[in-house]
């Protein structure tokens, strides 16, 4: 009988999820439970680096105190009862982010090597995963926010330019038309030289607004009050001039309204597309994710490369003001359900649903301004 009852344990442990992860050394498992080891006493982490345990030794306790309730102490190996190496980390990262954004120059890998006390190699690995981008290219991203901020607030471009860590104005201008979207002096006066041609229409979603920058299609944004997507546009571009468009604009509009009514059929639209490297590259693999599917955050960094970095793809869909063109409509969570939707989350259950079942209602775009 007791043999029987062994044999029980042993299946069920098998077929236990938490015993995969274990063999696996799964890190997404780590924190969720701890395990105990009965021949040597003690409980471990499921990423334990030591020799596995055989399957009939095991035990599993949904926390360290409730481990050491039964009697068994922490593994000094992987230490289940402190920081995790994942948990140690994060936190280096998450220093080191600090660090990089107060500092006057963008540091070195190798000035952050030292300062982490971890190798440059290691630290270039676990620093994009950890944040999607490489120390380096989340400097750039910092320099990038400070120089917009800069520009507003410094008395000359120049200032600006030095002020927010570029060593020269050289590098500056050869990224300011990709970053900005104009030239620094444009943009400094808040658009100012720049011309927005715009329209709002309406469509089976609600209001809809569409803005062309001259070098693409730079807004488009869905509410429910038309003056409300007018401030938005206007707020982004406060100095810019702001013009209605004309009979070609509004064919312009019926395109995207048209996408807005049946998004699984593609566009050829021209976009002016304006964001961070980071940014660029969530956007760009959501505009290869094919219609009617859906993919989570987290699947969505691993498919840009950053297994870590989530959160900012988050971000980085929540920030798209190209609604539709770029389907940030496609990223639900993880167990399927749907959140996070800057136009609301109904819209963005019923452009899943068109794509699911393409089709093409009736169409009704405005072209007032």
């Amino acid at each position: 009988m007791a043999s029987a009852d062994k044999q029980a344990r042993i299946a069920a442990t098998l077929a236990d999820a938490r015993w995969i992860a274990v063999i696996s050394r799964d890190p997404a498992a780590d924190g969720s439970f701890v395990y105990s080891v009965a021949s040597t006493g003690v409980y471990c982490r499921p990423t334990c680096p030591s020799r596995r345990p055989g399957v009939e030794q095991v035990a599993f306790h949904a926390s360290a105190t409730e481990a050491e309730a039964a009697g068994f102490r922490p593994c000094r190996r992987c230490t289940p009862d402190g920081q995790s190496l994942t948990e140690k980390h994060a936190a280096t990262v998450a220093a080191l982010c600090r660090f990089i954004e107060t500092a006057a120059q963008a540091p070195t890998l190798a000035e952050l090597a030292a300062r982490s006390g971890i190798s440059a190699h290691h630290l270039h690995r676990l620093f994009k995963a950890t944040t999607g981008l490489t120390p380096r290219a989340y400097a750039a991203a910092q320099r990038a926010q400070r120089i917009r901020h800069q520009l507003q607030h410094s008395p000359t471009v120049t200032e600006a330019i030095y002020g927010a860590g570029y060593s020269s104005s050289g590098r500056f201008y050869e990224e300011s038309r990709q970053l900005l979207g104009m030239t620094p002096s444009d943009y400094r006066a808040g658009g100012a030289n720049s011309t927005i041609r715009f329209a709002l229409g309406e469509c089976s979603l609600g209001s809809i607004l569409v803005a062309h920058s001259g070098r693409g299609i730079c807004s488009i944004l869905i509410g429910d009050d038309p003056q409300a997507l007018a401030h938005d546009l206007q707020d982004r571009f406060p100095a810019a001039e702001l013009i209605g468009g004309d009979a070609g604009f509004e064919r312009l509009v019926a395109g995207v309204v048209g996408l807005v009514e049946a998004p699984g059929l593609g566009h050829d639209l021209p976009l002016d597309i304006r964001g961070t490297a980071f940014q660029q590259r969530v956007w760009q693999a959501l505009q290869e994710s094919p219609p009617g599917g859906t993919t989570s955050y987290s699947e969505l960094a691993r498919r840009i490369g950053s297994p870590g970095s989530a959160r900012a793809v988050a971000g980085a869909c929540a920030a798209n003001v190209l609604a539709v063109a770029i389907p940030c409509h496609r990223v639900v969570r993880s167990d399927g359900s749907l959140s996070g939707y800057r136009w609301g989350v109904e819209r963005k259950r019923a452009l899943l649903e068109r794509e699911a079942a393409p089709q093409l209602p009736g169409l009704q775009a405005t072209g007032t301004s």
